[in-house]
């Protein structure tokens, strides 16, 4: 069970060759305020002093250190790169002087054996990323020490917590580190090591509160009290190792660090913890074997290790998941362009295919959101288009002083016994001409609705096409070309649609004729309704052409009835006939007609009436039957002149267009970011495929 941690490190070193953090891997964050004492814990578990020290901020990159406990004895080394088994195979690393060493993941495969070139190596990395302005990053350094004096761990160095900003830093230091830190304790997949100095209160601890946070249970939280040398006079830290100030489930461990005054005077890390340990046998001797720098190493690698092998079912599940979605994303970008012509092609061919698809409703990919292509051409037809036409009133913009004027142009200067066709005619010309800017609107709409089909079919139906832009776009162009070359031909058609309604006023159609009849028939059961409402003492020739009579009288001039009423308004009263208009012509001055002023309006007379609502009703009839024929005429012609003409003629303009040897390399050039995006998802899935066969070997020698 040894094993695991090297495993770990193994996985970590996969993805750290395609500089991925996709995987939560199992490691040890350490969490603390400024001057805790994190960086002499740290040092205290390598042995080594390698950290960079100072004021304010130091640390202000996350390191993750990767202990690595290489055999003494025959100085052999890890070597990964090598060597996929490394981690059960050793091997030696030649050219290395001396026992320990480190690595760079930044600097490839050089060796660093001074670890004082390794702290002015992350001073310098950090510097690097982060400016000199004391500012923080998340993106981590990777340092990777082989010693035989360390235990195999995983270690995340994070930056201190601190309050207020220093210097030039910036002034939301406080919420920028502690997102940091966040982000890497909310791992599942870690143990957090929460340090806190004895000398302050453990209540008020910044490292466990932010830990708490994150783990409130305190399963993954472990915590370091350092600093047990420097607890005031007559105190000591027995009830906070006891875990009764603040209760700790992984438990509770107590330090020495070297102070500042051992590191200037360069003691050794052996030497201070030859030192811790004597101070804990004399100070807490009944806790000496549960506390010290050993100890933490001792527990620390053994929590990780427990927690590698509870972590290891849920990790081997999600790198399975992940390398299924980089193979299809991979699929999805495409092989390299072998023939040229082949691929071109294919492409135009799948592409024309699908737009065909989207319009039949056959489609590979089916929108759920909204309606699409063939769907959206029909409810255009029978829901946009249909209801828009049954809206259209009859007699819309037609009043009734409209027909009359109609009736009487149409009669001449002659007074008319009959409601002459020709105003008919000419009316109901005027309503159906009302049909054609709707059915106009339906090419339009459906003419949109292609265009947009194109987009769909880029986006869901033929991927591919994101490999290159420029044949994409081209195949757009194509498209709206053809699409635009049939627009006016549909649109005349339509246009002719109407046309040849107007042009002949088919009076003998059987709806209209039938329209005509029962017309007439009501027209008749009226006539009759008012003979029999007439009193018995009038006679029925007089009755039947009284009213017709009165009517001609006044309607049409009949000079009898008007020299009739001239002697009566004479004789009854002639004041009344000289005032009764004050711009009638006076006697003795010259006439002008045209200064008669004509009655705005009046009361018609029931004949009058009559004629209107007869041309109103015919109107009406004609206009519905004539509504019903574009109704059923426009979608048809639509369908002919502009969809079916491209579907069938899509692809054959497609290769005429872009089949040509000579775009051939321009129209299969690859967008810049593709050969990009292929090969990190290749390496990615390479990365993937390698973690499952480290995972499986660990089942294959029982060490999980």
């Amino acid at each position: 069970m040894e094993a695991l941690i090297p495993v770990i490190n193994k996985l970590q070193d996969v993805f750290n060759t395609v500089g991925a953090d996709i995987i939560q891997l199992p490691q040890i964050a350490v969490v603390g305020t400024q001057s805790s004492g994190k960086s002499s814990v740290l040092e205290a578990l390598v042995g080594r002093d390698l950290l960079p020290r100072g004021t304010g901020v130091v640390t202000r990159r996350p390191l993750i250190l990767q202990l690595v406990h290489v055999d003494p004895e025959d100085r052999r080394k890890t070597s990964e790169e090598n060597d996929p088994n490394a981690w059960r195979n050793m091997r030696l690393y030649k050219g290395v002087d001396g026992e320990e060493w480190g690595k760079f993941l930044h600097t490839k495969n050089k060796i660093y054996t001074d670890f004082d070139e390794i702290r002015l190596e992350i001073e310098a990395e950090t510097e690097r990323v982060s400016g000199n302005n004391k500012g923080i990053t998340d993106e981590p350094i990777h340092l990777k020490i082989f010693s035989p004096h360390v235990v195999n761990l995983t270690l995340v160095d994070l930056p201190g917590i601190t309050k207020v900003p220093v210097g030039d830093q910036p002034k939301d230091i406080e919420v920028q580190i502690k997102d940091l830190i966040v982000k890497h304790i909310s791992n599942p997949n870690s143990i957090i090591l929460a340090v806190t100095a004895a000398n302050t209160d453990m209540a008020t601890s910044e490292a466990l509160k932010v830990a708490r946070e994150v783990d409130p249970d305190g399963r993954r939280t472990l915590a370091v009290v350092t600093k047990l040398d420097l607890m005031d006079a007559g105190t000591d830290a027995m009830d906070v190792l006891m875990g009764r100030v603040i209760p700790v489930k992984l438990g509770l461990i107590g330090v020495v660090n070297r102070s500042q005054l051992d590191i200037n005077n360069k003691k050794s890390v052996a030497d201070a913890i030859r030192d811790e340990y004597a101070f804990l046998q004399k100070k807490y001797p009944s806790l000496a074997s549960r506390n010290g720098t050993k100890y933490l190493a001792r527990t620390l690698n053994r929590l990780l290790m427990h927690h590698i092998r509870d972590c290891l079912p849920e990790l081997k599940t999600r790198i399975n998941v992940l390398a299924a979605q980089y193979q299809s994303l991979l699929s999805s970008y495409g092989e390299p362009v072998e023939d040229q012509s082949s691929t071109l092609l294919q492409l135009i061919t799948k592409f024309a295919a699908e737009y065909c698809h989207t319009i039949e409703g056959t489609a590979k990919y089916i929108e759920t959101t909204e309606l699409c292509g063939g769907a959206r051409i029909c409810y255009i037809f029978h829901e946009t288009f249909g209801r828009t036409l049954e809206s259209v009133d009859p007699l819309g913009g037609l009043t009734t002083i409209d027909v009359l004027t109609a009736i009487r142009n149409a009669t001449g200067p002659r007074p008319a016994l009959f409601v002459p066709e020709v105003s008919f005619e000419l009316l109901v010309k005027r309503q159906v001409k009302r049909l054609e800017e709707p059915s106009l609107r339906c090419v339009e709409l459906v003419h949109e609705e292609m265009q947009r089909i194109i987009q769909h079919c880029s986006n869901y139906s033929t991927q591919e096409l994101l490999r290159f832009p420029k044949l994409h776009d081209a195949i757009v162009e194509v498209v709206t070309s053809l699409l635009r070359k049939r627009l006016p031909v549909t649109n005349e058609m339509v246009h002719n649609l109407v046309a040849i309604e107007l042009a002949y006023i088919n009076t003998k159609h059987p709806d209209f004729a039938d329209a005509c009849g029962l017309m007439n028939n009501n027209i008749e059961e009226q006539r009759r309704n008012r003979m029999r409402e007439l009193p018995s003492s009038v006679p029925r020739d007089k009755a039947a052409g009284g009213g017709f009579q009165g009517d001609q009288d006044v309607g049409t001039g009949n000079w009898r009835g008007m020299l009739k009423k001239g002697e009566e308004g004479v004789g009854g009263d002639k004041s009344m006939l000289q005032t009764s208009n004050p711009g009638s012509p006076q006697r003795g001055h010259a006439v002008n007609l045209l200064d008669v002023p004509v009655p705005v309006s009046r009361k018609l007379s029931s004949r009058e009436q009559r004629d209107c609502e007869v041309i109103e009703r015919l109107i009406k009839s004609y206009f519905l039957i004539v509504r019903k024929n574009i109704q059923d005429s426009v979608p048809k012609a639509v369908m002919h002149f502009l969809v079916n003409h491209v579907k069938d003629s899509l692809q054959s303009e497609l290769v005429g267009q872009l089949y040509k040897a000579g775009l051939l390399d321009d129209l299969l050039t690859e967008s810049e970011d593709m050969a990009q995006r292929r090969n990190e998802a290749a390496d990615m899935l390479k990365a993937l495929q390698k973690a499952s066969q480290v995972i499986a070997e660990i089942r294959e020698t029982h060490l999980w």
